[in-house]
């Protein structure tokens, strides 16, 4: 009769082989796909996190697995929104632009970027860990740097302190969900469903806003 080591989940309860590890393959994939989302700002990077942290809570050392996803989600984000800078601060250099600079014009409203400026010249590079944590607010502060021409030194102290906080907190997100069920896949579920609720709640109460006959 063939046994299975303590504590390894049987064959079938993840749907997968038995033997085969799920962070073989999840800890690339979750790296590739946070820098992918820091570059294009289209994947849910927040929510990635979230269900890896659910994924990771369910391991047989979970502390370990939690902070590895820490770790790679935050490095991640950070080689991420270096490269976008780069790519905008290209842009900025050149006389015809770039299509990168471009995209990132075109998702910053111009009140949000008026408001990320402002916020640049009071607070300084501090204003990059709040712009993280905000929905939709990474992209208005870091077109707000490119246009001040902030170093890329510069803008790289305030972006690792604002990565590391925003993979604790879509970390604790997916921690919350994951421990209201006990089954992985429901964790799963509830904290993207959570985290996408979040993502879309600052748009949501601007239209509603902005449809008040009063808003005027």
């Amino acid at each position: 009769m063939s046994t299975l080591p303590l504590g390894a989940p049987p064959s079938g309860s993840w749907g997968t082989p038995a033997g085969w590890d799920p962070q073989a393959l999840g800890y690339p994939s979750l790296f590739l796909l946070v820098v992918l989302g820091s570059l294009v700002p289209v994947v849910p990077t927040g929510a990635l996190v979230s269900g890896a942290a659910v994924v990771a809570l369910h391991q047989n050392l979970p502390v370990f697995a939690l902070l590895s996803v820490f770790g790679i989600a935050s490095l991640a984000a950070f080689l991420g929104d270096l490269g976008l800078y780069w790519l905008g601060r290209r842009g900025i250099g050149s006389k015809n632009g770039s299509r990168w600079l471009t995209a990132l014009r075109e998702r910053a409203a111009p009140e949000r970027l008026a408001q990320a400026d402002a916020r640049l010249r009071e607070h300084g590079v501090a204003v990059l860990v709040v712009s993280r944590l905000i929905p939709a607010g990474r992209i208005p502060v870091m077109l707000a740097c490119l246009l001040a021409r902030m170093r890329m030194r510069e803008f790289a102290r305030g972006d690792v302190l604002a990565c590391l906080a925003w993979a604790a907190v879509y970390q604790l997100i997916g921690v919350a969900g994951g421990s209201l069920f006990p089954r992985p896949w429901e964790g799963i579920a509830a904290a993207v469903a959570l985290t996408l609720v979040v993502s879309a709640a600052p748009s949501v109460w601007r239209r509603v806003r902005g449809s008040r006959p009063d808003a005027a």
